[in-house]
């Protein structure tokens, strides 16, 4: 069995600068994952996919994220080092990632962090995320954890219900030129904004979803404007990522997305999943996350999306039933 990290150069995937570098580094990471995935390689022998014939990324198969749920989804022969877990509600199965080389995972979020808004130690970071930090085994948490210590400001750090103690460093924060990062789940957000309302300067307001169970849900475009109207900033930036994945997208207003260069969203046809949708037009969102190489890079999410003339793209819900049109290939 090739070991991931013999198998490519480390960075070579964070080096990518070109689409040609990047269907390279995808075809090598799609053979690899083949050649060591069992729960992939079975997925893609029973649509008869021949990883020899597979030459553009359209042809890669998509392996439904329904299956982080019954199945270990691993390509490296290592321990994992780390377990992550999706939320789901009570009762509900819930996604599990197993993660052999946590390495990866740093370099990706922080290489992202610096490619979309620069170096972390110019941001104090506040972090708003009560029902992540209300258990364990959350991806984001590990992630927002690491970038409070990384930016090395001192009044950086969580916020479970100190809504209050917040309002006050949020104001005290004002009276300096500090860069601001607030980053929180959806319902924490609005329930700070119905209490307080500010105008802040150098404030950067980044929600990360999360509505489902805590209050009514209301679409992204309400919200942003709530939020908007309660921090006193034009635009609501927002995280895109998932428990199975090792990157993440970022938007920076009216939530339109980009990726870090090396994760790249395609758009499938919610009738035929095997086709694509030409851009503009709404389908099933298909991620490919080169950092995911130890687990699957080629995942199709249950998100609805679509994808602008520019390459950015918008997530605009999901599907309604819980099981993925078309991949009816769970009983593997």
């Amino acid at each position: 069995m090739l070991q991931p990290e013999k198998f490519m150069e480390q960075n070579a995937i964070f080096d990518i600068r070109t689409e040609n570098e990047f269907l390279i580094q995808a075809l090598r990471i799609f053979k690899f994952q083949y050649a060591n995935n069992s729960v992939y390689r079975t997925f893609c022998d029973h649509l008869h996919v021949d990883p020899n014939t597979v030459k553009s990324l359209e042809q890669i198969p998509f392996l439904p994220i329904e299956f982080f749920k019954s199945k270990s989804v691993v390509s490296s022969p290592k321990l994992e080092e780390i377990i992550f877990t999706s939320s789901g509600t009570t009762g509900s199965e819930t996604s599990k990632h197993f993660v052999t080389d946590l390495g990866l995972y740093k370099e990706s979020y922080l290489q992202a962090f610096k490619q979309f808004y620069g170096s972390i130690e110019d941001y104090c970071i506040l972090a708003l995320l009560p029902s992540y930090l209300e258990r364990t085994g959350s991806s984001l948490i590990y992630m927002v954890e690491d970038l409070i210590v990384k930016s090395n400001h001192p009044k950086s750090g969580f916020f479970l219900n100190e809504y209050e103690q917040l309002h006050q460093l949020l104001l005290e924060l004002q009276k300096t030129d500090t860069q601001i990062l607030i980053i929180g789940v959806s319902f924490a957000l609005l329930e700070f904004t119905e209490q307080y309302q500010l105008s802040l300067k150098n404030t950067i307001v980044m929600e990360t979803g999360g509505m489902k169970g805590r209050r009514k849900e209301i679409v992204r475009q309400e919200l942003h404007q709530l939020l908007s109207a309660g921090f006193g900033v034009n635009e609501i930036h927002s995280e895109y990522g998932m428990t199975e994945l090792l990157s993440q997208g970022y938007s920076k207003g009216n939530g339109i997305f980009d990726c870090p260069t090396w994760m790249q969203i395609l758009v499938r046809d919610t009738e035929d999943p095997l086709t694509y949708q030409k851009t503009g037009k709404t389908g099933g969102v298909n991620v490919i996350d080169l950092a995911n190489i130890n687990s699957c890079s080629f995942i199709a999410t249950q998100d609805l999306g679509k994808i602008n003339e520019d390459g950015t793209f918008e997530i605009i819900g999901r599907f309604d039933n819980s099981d993925i049109r078309g991949c009816n290939l769970m009983v593997l």
